[in-house]
Protein backbone atom coordinates (compact mmCIF):
# COMPACT_ATOMS: atom_id res chain seq x y z
CA UNK A 1 0.00 0.00 0.00
CA UNK A 2 1.15 3.36 -0.83
CA UNK A 3 1.04 6.00 1.75
CA UNK A 4 0.40 9.73 -0.28
CA UNK A 5 1.94 11.85 3.23
CA UNK A 6 5.05 13.66 3.74
CA UNK A 7 5.94 11.30 6.51
CA UNK A 8 7.11 7.97 6.18
CA UNK A 9 4.63 5.22 6.96
CA UNK A 10 5.16 2.61 10.03
CA UNK A 11 3.11 0.08 7.90
CA UNK A 12 2.39 -0.74 4.66
CA UNK A 13 -0.87 -3.61 4.88
CA UNK A 14 -4.70 -2.92 4.30
CA UNK A 15 -6.51 -2.54 6.70
CA UNK A 16 -10.39 -3.32 6.20
CA UNK A 17 -12.43 -5.18 9.09
CA UNK A 18 -15.06 -7.32 6.89
CA UNK A 19 -13.42 -7.51 3.77
CA UNK A 20 -10.56 -9.41 1.75
CA UNK A 21 -8.43 -8.66 -0.81
CA UNK A 22 -9.56 -10.86 -4.23
CA UNK A 23 -7.98 -8.94 -7.08
CA UNK A 24 -4.24 -6.98 -6.71
CA UNK A 25 -3.84 -3.75 -8.32
CA UNK A 26 -1.52 -5.49 -10.64
CA UNK A 27 -4.30 -7.78 -11.85
CA UNK A 28 -4.55 -8.03 -15.91
CA UNK A 29 -7.81 -6.28 -17.32
CA UNK A 30 -9.16 -9.44 -17.98
CA UNK A 31 -9.15 -10.49 -14.32
CA UNK A 32 -10.79 -7.67 -13.33
CA UNK A 33 -13.78 -7.64 -15.43
CA UNK A 34 -14.13 -10.94 -14.57
CA UNK A 35 -14.29 -10.40 -10.93
CA UNK A 36 -16.91 -7.29 -11.62
CA UNK A 37 -18.84 -9.32 -12.87
CA UNK A 38 -19.13 -11.48 -10.34
CA UNK A 39 -20.83 -8.86 -7.97
CA UNK A 40 -22.28 -5.96 -7.03
CA UNK A 41 -19.26 -2.78 -6.55
CA UNK A 42 -19.44 0.73 -5.38
CA UNK A 43 -20.71 2.46 -8.86
CA UNK A 44 -23.35 -0.64 -9.72
CA UNK A 45 -25.01 0.36 -6.42
CA UNK A 46 -26.00 4.21 -7.31
CA UNK A 47 -27.21 2.81 -10.99
CA UNK A 48 -28.92 0.03 -9.26
CA UNK A 49 -31.55 2.07 -6.96
CA UNK A 50 -32.03 4.62 -9.69
CA UNK A 51 -29.62 7.37 -8.87
CA UNK A 52 -27.29 7.53 -11.56
CA UNK A 53 -27.84 9.90 -14.14
CA UNK A 54 -26.20 7.94 -16.87
CA UNK A 55 -26.59 4.15 -15.96
CA UNK A 56 -29.77 2.32 -14.66
CA UNK A 57 -30.68 -1.14 -13.16
CA UNK A 58 -30.66 -2.80 -17.82
CA UNK A 59 -26.97 -1.32 -17.70
CA UNK A 60 -25.98 -3.22 -14.75
CA UNK A 61 -27.64 -6.15 -16.05
CA UNK A 62 -25.94 -6.41 -19.25
CA UNK A 63 -22.75 -5.60 -17.37
CA UNK A 64 -22.93 -8.40 -15.49
CA UNK A 65 -23.56 -11.16 -18.31
CA UNK A 66 -21.13 -9.75 -19.65
CA UNK A 67 -22.63 -7.52 -22.67
CA UNK A 68 -21.28 -4.26 -21.16
CA UNK A 69 -21.81 -1.57 -24.24
CA UNK A 70 -19.77 1.26 -22.50
CA UNK A 71 -16.79 2.14 -24.57
CA UNK A 72 -15.63 4.97 -22.28
CA UNK A 73 -15.76 8.63 -22.81
CA UNK A 74 -13.49 11.47 -22.69
CA UNK A 75 -15.33 12.53 -19.14
CA UNK A 76 -14.59 8.97 -17.82
CA UNK A 77 -11.23 9.36 -18.79
CA UNK A 78 -10.71 12.36 -17.64
CA UNK A 79 -11.76 11.39 -14.00
CA UNK A 80 -9.56 8.76 -14.40
CA UNK A 81 -6.33 10.79 -14.84
CA UNK A 82 -7.01 13.06 -12.27
CA UNK A 83 -8.32 10.62 -9.24
CA UNK A 84 -4.79 11.52 -8.11
CA UNK A 85 -4.62 15.05 -7.91
CA UNK A 86 -8.24 15.03 -6.38
CA UNK A 87 -7.18 12.98 -3.35
CA UNK A 88 -3.55 14.44 -3.04
CA UNK A 89 -5.44 17.68 -2.88
CA UNK A 90 -8.28 16.66 -0.49
CA UNK A 91 -5.27 15.52 1.82
CA UNK A 92 -3.74 19.10 1.66
CA UNK A 93 -6.67 20.57 2.45
CA UNK A 94 -7.87 18.41 5.17
CA UNK A 95 -5.21 17.04 6.52
CA UNK A 96 -5.91 13.53 6.31
CA UNK A 97 -3.31 11.81 5.49
CA UNK A 98 -4.63 8.77 2.71
CA UNK A 99 -3.26 5.44 1.09
CA UNK A 100 -3.30 3.31 -2.31
CA UNK A 101 -5.68 0.47 -1.57
CA UNK A 102 -4.44 -3.07 -2.40
CA UNK A 103 -6.89 -4.02 -5.18
CA UNK A 104 -10.85 -5.04 -5.10
CA UNK A 105 -12.08 -6.36 -2.06
CA UNK A 106 -15.06 -8.53 -1.14
CA UNK A 107 -17.41 -8.86 1.97
CA UNK A 108 -15.97 -11.75 3.86
CA UNK A 109 -19.88 -13.26 4.37
CA UNK A 110 -21.07 -11.92 1.15
CA UNK A 111 -18.60 -12.18 -1.06
CA UNK A 112 -20.82 -10.67 -3.91
CA UNK A 113 -20.52 -7.33 -2.33
CA UNK A 114 -17.49 -5.68 -3.85
CA UNK A 115 -15.15 -2.76 -3.39
CA UNK A 116 -13.07 -0.60 -5.59
CA UNK A 117 -12.07 2.11 -3.32
CA UNK A 118 -10.23 5.22 -4.73
CA UNK A 119 -8.09 6.09 -1.67
CA UNK A 120 -7.93 4.70 1.92
CA UNK A 121 -8.02 7.79 4.72
CA UNK A 122 -5.64 6.87 7.59
CA UNK A 123 -6.17 8.17 11.13
CA UNK A 124 -2.55 8.68 10.97
CA UNK A 125 0.84 8.20 8.89
CA UNK A 126 2.69 6.68 11.50
CA UNK A 127 0.70 3.59 12.16
CA UNK A 128 -1.01 3.17 8.71
CA UNK A 129 -4.11 2.07 9.97
CA UNK A 130 -7.26 3.03 7.90
CA UNK A 131 -10.13 4.95 9.29
CA UNK A 132 -12.21 4.39 6.13
CA UNK A 133 -12.56 5.15 2.02
CA UNK A 134 -12.44 8.12 0.37
CA UNK A 135 -14.27 8.94 -3.13
CA UNK A 136 -13.37 11.04 -5.24
CA UNK A 137 -15.64 12.77 -7.82
CA UNK A 138 -14.45 15.09 -11.21
CA UNK A 139 -17.64 17.48 -11.25
CA UNK A 140 -19.24 19.86 -13.81
CA UNK A 141 -19.66 23.26 -12.98
CA UNK A 142 -23.36 22.66 -13.87
CA UNK A 143 -22.99 20.65 -10.52
CA UNK A 144 -21.64 23.09 -8.28
CA UNK A 145 -24.90 23.63 -6.27
CA UNK A 146 -25.33 20.08 -5.14
CA UNK A 147 -22.12 20.70 -3.36
CA UNK A 148 -22.76 23.63 -1.44
CA UNK A 149 -22.55 24.12 2.31
CA UNK A 150 -21.00 20.25 2.96
CA UNK A 151 -23.79 18.81 0.84
CA UNK A 152 -22.71 14.92 -0.79
CA UNK A 153 -25.00 14.45 -3.78
CA UNK A 154 -26.80 10.97 -3.30
CA UNK A 155 -25.10 8.55 -5.71
CA UNK A 156 -21.32 8.90 -4.28
CA UNK A 157 -22.97 9.05 -0.72
CA UNK A 158 -24.24 6.39 -1.86
CA UNK A 159 -20.93 4.43 -3.01
CA UNK A 160 -19.17 5.69 -0.15
CA UNK A 161 -21.70 4.15 2.23
CA UNK A 162 -21.51 0.69 -0.04
CA UNK A 163 -17.50 1.14 0.71
CA UNK A 164 -18.50 1.15 4.64
CA UNK A 165 -20.16 -1.60 4.36
CA UNK A 166 -17.69 -3.77 2.56
CA UNK A 167 -14.79 -3.04 4.21
CA UNK A 168 -16.50 -2.53 8.11
CA UNK A 169 -15.28 0.83 8.47
CA UNK A 170 -17.64 3.60 10.52
CA UNK A 171 -16.84 6.60 8.47
CA UNK A 172 -15.94 7.21 5.15
CA UNK A 173 -15.21 11.00 2.69
CA UNK A 174 -15.99 12.16 -0.66
CA UNK A 175 -13.82 14.46 -2.41
CA UNK A 176 -15.49 16.32 -5.51
CA UNK A 177 -13.25 18.66 -7.80
CA UNK A 178 -15.98 21.38 -9.01
CA UNK A 179 -15.76 23.11 -12.09
CA UNK A 180 -12.05 22.04 -12.19
CA UNK A 181 -11.26 24.80 -9.90
CA UNK A 182 -13.09 23.84 -6.48
CA UNK A 183 -12.31 21.35 -4.09
CA UNK A 184 -15.49 20.36 -1.86
CA UNK A 185 -15.08 17.33 0.69
CA UNK A 186 -17.10 15.84 3.02
CA UNK A 187 -16.98 13.23 6.20
CA UNK A 188 -19.60 10.71 6.54
CA UNK A 189 -20.69 8.87 9.25
CA UNK A 190 -21.49 5.16 9.14
CA UNK A 191 -25.28 4.40 8.96
CA UNK A 192 -26.42 1.19 9.97
CA UNK A 193 -30.43 1.88 8.90
CA UNK A 194 -29.05 2.69 5.06
CA UNK A 195 -26.29 0.40 5.16
CA UNK A 196 -28.79 -2.42 5.90
CA UNK A 197 -31.12 -1.61 3.44
CA UNK A 198 -28.43 -1.10 0.33
CA UNK A 199 -27.16 -4.74 1.91
CA UNK A 200 -30.86 -6.29 1.44
CA UNK A 201 -32.13 -4.63 -1.35
CA UNK A 202 -28.32 -4.95 -3.56
CA UNK A 203 -28.30 -9.04 -2.25
CA UNK A 204 -31.77 -9.67 -3.58
CA UNK A 205 -31.33 -7.83 -7.06
CA UNK A 206 -27.88 -9.48 -7.40
CA UNK A 207 -29.75 -12.75 -7.25
CA UNK A 208 -32.69 -12.08 -8.97
CA UNK A 209 -31.08 -10.55 -12.08
CA UNK A 210 -27.26 -11.32 -11.86
CA UNK A 211 -27.16 -15.39 -10.39
CA UNK A 212 -31.02 -15.68 -11.54
CA UNK A 213 -30.52 -13.97 -14.87
CA UNK A 214 -33.87 -12.58 -15.15
CA UNK A 215 -33.31 -8.92 -17.04
CA UNK A 216 -34.97 -6.19 -14.93
CA UNK A 217 -37.26 -3.20 -16.19
CA UNK A 218 -35.54 -1.18 -18.22
CA UNK A 219 -36.38 1.84 -16.77
CA UNK A 220 -36.86 5.68 -17.95
CA UNK A 221 -33.38 6.99 -18.40
CA UNK A 222 -32.33 8.44 -22.16
CA UNK A 223 -29.35 6.22 -21.68
CA UNK A 224 -31.17 3.12 -21.58
CA UNK A 225 -32.90 3.80 -24.40
CA UNK A 226 -29.32 4.12 -25.82
CA UNK A 227 -28.34 1.06 -24.35
CA UNK A 228 -31.24 -0.86 -26.14
CA UNK A 229 -30.33 0.49 -29.31
CA UNK A 230 -27.40 -0.62 -29.01
CA UNK A 231 -28.09 -4.39 -27.77
CA UNK A 232 -29.32 -5.98 -31.03
CA UNK A 233 -28.88 -5.84 -34.47
CA UNK A 234 -32.20 -5.55 -36.27
CA UNK A 235 -33.34 -8.51 -38.08
CA UNK A 236 -35.55 -7.20 -40.80
CA UNK A 237 -39.05 -8.89 -41.30
CA UNK A 238 -39.35 -10.95 -38.03
CA UNK A 239 -41.21 -10.79 -35.21
CA UNK A 240 -41.53 -10.57 -31.21
CA UNK A 241 -44.30 -12.31 -29.93
CA UNK A 242 -46.01 -11.15 -26.69
CA UNK A 243 -48.82 -11.87 -25.02
CA UNK A 244 -51.99 -9.84 -25.72
CA UNK A 245 -52.97 -8.78 -22.01
CA UNK A 246 -49.13 -7.22 -21.80
CA UNK A 247 -49.45 -5.89 -25.14
CA UNK A 248 -52.61 -3.95 -24.66
CA UNK A 249 -51.79 -2.78 -21.36
CA UNK A 250 -48.40 -1.19 -22.62
CA UNK A 251 -50.40 0.67 -25.12
CA UNK A 252 -53.13 2.13 -22.76
CA UNK A 253 -50.47 3.43 -20.87
CA UNK A 254 -48.98 4.68 -23.74
CA UNK A 255 -51.65 6.50 -25.37
CA UNK A 256 -52.39 8.02 -21.96
CA UNK A 257 -49.33 8.64 -21.51
CA UNK A 258 -48.83 10.76 -24.77
CA UNK A 259 -52.65 12.30 -23.75
CA UNK A 260 -50.75 13.85 -20.74
CA UNK A 261 -47.63 14.82 -22.45
CA UNK A 262 -50.11 16.84 -25.19
CA UNK A 263 -51.97 18.33 -22.79
CA UNK A 264 -48.67 19.38 -20.63
CA UNK A 265 -47.40 20.84 -23.88
CA UNK A 266 -50.53 22.92 -24.62
CA UNK A 267 -50.38 24.63 -21.19
CA UNK A 268 -46.56 24.87 -21.23
CA UNK A 269 -47.36 27.08 -24.56
CA UNK A 270 -50.17 29.05 -23.03
CA UNK A 271 -47.68 30.11 -20.03
CA UNK A 272 -44.97 30.64 -22.18
CA UNK A 273 -47.08 32.77 -24.36
CA UNK A 274 -47.87 34.64 -21.56
CA UNK A 275 -44.34 35.55 -20.80
CA UNK A 276 -43.73 36.68 -24.24
CA UNK A 277 -46.67 39.20 -24.22
CA UNK A 278 -45.39 40.64 -20.93
CA UNK A 279 -42.02 41.14 -22.39
CA UNK A 280 -43.46 42.77 -25.67
CA UNK A 281 -40.47 44.17 -27.60
CA UNK A 282 -38.25 44.38 -24.47
CA UNK A 283 -35.57 41.35 -24.10
CA UNK A 284 -35.40 40.92 -20.54
CA UNK A 285 -38.23 41.39 -18.10
CA UNK A 286 -37.24 42.20 -14.35
CA UNK A 287 -39.25 41.62 -11.17
CA UNK A 288 -37.46 43.61 -8.29
CA UNK A 289 -34.59 44.75 -10.26
CA UNK A 290 -33.59 41.17 -11.29
CA UNK A 291 -33.85 39.46 -14.18
CA UNK A 292 -37.19 36.92 -14.40
CA UNK A 293 -36.95 35.35 -18.11
CA UNK A 294 -35.69 37.04 -21.52
CA UNK A 295 -37.05 36.86 -25.07
CA UNK A 296 -34.01 38.15 -27.09
CA UNK A 297 -33.54 37.29 -31.06
CA UNK A 298 -30.96 34.84 -30.55
CA UNK A 299 -32.17 31.41 -31.69
CA UNK A 300 -32.53 28.87 -34.95
CA UNK A 301 -31.76 31.41 -37.83
CA UNK A 302 -35.38 31.41 -40.25
CA UNK A 303 -33.25 30.12 -43.73
CA UNK A 304 -36.68 29.23 -45.22
CA UNK A 305 -38.15 32.65 -44.92
CA UNK A 306 -34.89 34.33 -45.09
CA UNK A 307 -34.43 32.72 -49.00
CA UNK A 308 -38.09 33.43 -49.80
CA UNK A 309 -37.93 37.25 -48.48
CA UNK A 310 -34.25 38.23 -49.69
CA UNK A 311 -33.49 35.34 -52.89
CA UNK A 312 -30.99 37.52 -54.50
CA UNK A 313 -28.62 37.51 -50.92
CA UNK A 314 -29.68 33.49 -50.18
CA UNK A 315 -27.93 32.75 -53.74
CA UNK A 316 -24.85 35.04 -52.71
CA UNK A 317 -24.50 33.31 -48.78
CA UNK A 318 -25.79 29.63 -49.50
CA UNK A 319 -22.49 27.79 -50.17
CA UNK A 320 -22.43 23.47 -50.74
CA UNK A 321 -21.75 21.67 -47.79
CA UNK A 322 -20.77 17.94 -47.89
CA UNK A 323 -23.39 15.63 -47.50
CA UNK A 324 -23.23 11.55 -47.40
CA UNK A 325 -25.30 9.92 -50.48
CA UNK A 326 -27.34 7.55 -48.29
CA UNK A 327 -29.43 6.44 -50.95
CA UNK A 328 -26.24 5.06 -52.99
CA UNK A 329 -25.02 3.82 -49.96
CA UNK A 330 -27.82 1.82 -49.59
CA UNK A 331 -28.21 0.81 -52.80
CA UNK A 332 -24.56 -0.63 -52.90
CA UNK A 333 -23.83 -1.20 -49.12
CA UNK A 334 -27.44 -2.44 -47.49
CA UNK A 335 -25.57 -4.39 -44.42
CA UNK A 336 -23.53 -1.75 -43.83
CA UNK A 337 -26.61 1.40 -44.18
CA UNK A 338 -29.13 -0.86 -42.07
CA UNK A 339 -26.67 -0.95 -39.30
CA UNK A 340 -26.00 2.72 -38.90
CA UNK A 341 -30.12 3.56 -39.28
CA UNK A 342 -31.62 3.76 -35.88
CA UNK A 343 -34.44 2.30 -34.68
CA UNK A 344 -37.78 4.11 -34.38
CA UNK A 345 -40.41 2.75 -32.15
CA UNK A 346 -43.97 3.18 -33.23
CA UNK A 347 -47.50 2.42 -31.72
CA UNK A 348 -50.41 2.33 -34.54
CA UNK A 349 -53.53 4.22 -33.21
CA UNK A 350 -55.70 1.48 -34.02
CA UNK A 351 -55.91 -1.23 -31.19
CA UNK A 352 -55.36 -4.56 -31.18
Amino acid sequence: MTISTETSPAASRYDAPTARLVLPNDATEEQWHAVRRSGIGGSDVAAILGLDRYRGPLHVYEAKHGRDTFTGSEAAEIGTEIEDFIARLFSKRSGIPIATPPGTLAHVDRPWMLANVDRYALWDAESGAVAGPVECKNRSEHQASDWEDGAVPDAPAIQCHWYMAVGGWDVGYVAALVGGNKLRWSRLERDEELIGYLVEHCGAWNQRHVIEGFPPEPGGLETTTELLAKLWSVKPDTFAEIDVSKAKALRARHAELKAQEKALDAELVAVENEMRALAGEKEVVQASGKPAWSWKGNGVFASKKFTEAHPELAAAYTRMVPAIDTDRLKADHPETYAAFRARVLRVPAKGI
